[in-house]
């Protein structure tokens, strides 16, 4: 009976909870947390505060700029004059709960009725206006919170400075707000430090942070808008944002971490582990012939080269084209090749290495490095390589679909290799 209770309690749990915030804050599924170009939106948790609310309504309308309040209705029905005052100049106002509880902690029909719906009646009272949004207290879902869909849009964020704690400071704060930011931002931030585990003058640090960087982000052209605008620009579908492609990457990189333990895939550089090597026979019924005379033969052992799919995949969002990608890509390599060189010489492992070894799509620019690239022989292999490496270029590259669709023809695995020797000419220490 005790073991039976036991794992219905973990399927609870497991279903209840953690596969809702697998779904919302891991794959970004069915919740906005990502807008277009250009725009950045800031939005605001736990308030109206009567201290720190008007301040910041002050520096958003001296700025000329419309954010987002999520707002407690037990604060607003507190403060109406602040919602009214919200709503007057422009900014939009969601949902946070009627109180800060977690819906981990409450029945689904007492998510609905007693928060979301009691908060958006009091909301809609004060303004006339219903509100479209909600955001959970800590961004937590239960798996029934996604039927309110119907009714409100989740939203959740993708830059969160941590800015309830006052330790973090103004200038820590400045720095996370101005490294982070970029294109489609959505930013939490909080006017409010009453909630649990808040720090009371943590908002005062916020003010000052924020003051200090909406100049910069109009200097970058990222423009300060509310969600429903952000999300009536927004392409859904996008490289970005779309569901399909970021669960992909998700699962991709769950058997990117199997793969790395199995074969006991290591990084060249612990501190910089972009490329990632193993040790490993080669298996090809064809030799590898070198410009240099050396050669590698079946069964020989050879250093196999896999890059950090996890890093690429960041390069690949951070990239503006894919001949951005592809420069980083060549300098990234370059750098780690000497430290390649010096394992072969000094680890016993590595040490009867003939050469460096991968297979890869990107196969324009490594020759300027001393690679030779070689046509992947046809067959059922070559076939598996190409749908393997195709599906993680859909994954990694900046332009997704629309890259594999345009020159396809040219999307052909090929052999990329370097002998010891050759790596011994360039780039000993």
């Amino acid at each position: 009976m005790r073991e039976k209770l036991f794992w219905g309690s973990l399927i609870f749990i497991a279903v209840y909870m953690a596969l809702p915030w697998v779904m919302s804050r891991m794959l970004g599924w069915g919740v906005i947390r990502q807008g277009g170009k250009g725009q950045i939106a800031l939005t605001f948790d736990d308030g109206p505060d009567p201290v720190y609310t008007p301040r910041l309504l002050d520096l958003l309308k001296e700025r000329g700029i419309r954010a987002t309040f999520f707002v407690l209705g037990s604060k607003a029905e507190k403060h109406p004059d602040l919602i009214r005052r919200m709503h007057e100049e422009g900014h939009q106002i969601g949902i946070h709960n009627y109180t800060h509880l977690s819906n981990w902690l409450m029945t689904p029909w007492g998510v609905r009725k007693r928060h979301i719906r009691r908060s958006a009646d009091i909301v809609e009272g004060i303004t006339g206006e219903r509100p479209l949004y909600y955001r959970p207290p800590w961004g937590i879902l239960n798996l029934f919170d996604y039927g309110l869909r119907r009714e409100f849009g989740i939203v959740l964020w993708s830059v969160m400075p941590r800015d309830w704690r006052s330790s973090i400071g103004r200038r820590k704060l400045k720095n996370h707000l101005l490294n982070r930011v970029t294109d489609g931002s959505v930013i939490l931030l909080h006017d409010s430090g009453e909630t649990f585990g808040a720090d009371r003058d943590a908002p005062s640090y916020m003010l000052s942070a924020l003051t200090e960087t909406l100049g910069t982000f109009e200097e970058r052209s990222l423009q300060c808008v509310r969600i429903d605008e952000m999300t009536g620009s927004a392409k859904r579908g996008t490289a970005e944002s779309g569901v399909g492609r970021r669960m992909l990457y998700s699962v991709w990189m769950l058997w990117e971490r199997c793969f790395i333990k199995l074969f006991h895939v290591v990084p060249v550089d612990p501190d910089n582990t972009f490329l990632q090597v193993r040790i490993r026979e080669y298996t090809g019924s064809t030799p590898i012939t070198f410009l240099d005379g050396e050669e590698i033969r079946k069964g020989d052992q050879i250093v196999e080269l896999h890059l950090n799919n996890d890093m690429l995949f960041h390069l690949g969002k951070e990239s503006r084209s894919a001949m951005h990608l592809a420069i980083q890509l060549i300098r990234r390599t370059e750098q780690l090749l000497p430290q390649i060189l010096r394992l072969m010489e000094t680890d016993p492992s590595y040490k009867n290495a003939k050469g460096l070894y991968g297979i890869s799509l990107i196969h324009r620019g490594p020759e300027q490095l001393g690679f030779t690239i070689l046509d992947l022989p046809k067959g059922v292999f070559s076939k598996i390589t190409q749908w393997y490496l195709r599906v993680l270029m859909y994954v990694i590259h900046p332009q997704g679909k629309k890259r594999l669709k345009t020159k396809s023809e040219l999307l052909v695995p090929k052999i990329i290799a370097i002998s010891k020797k050759e790596l011994m000419n360039r780039y000993i220490a």
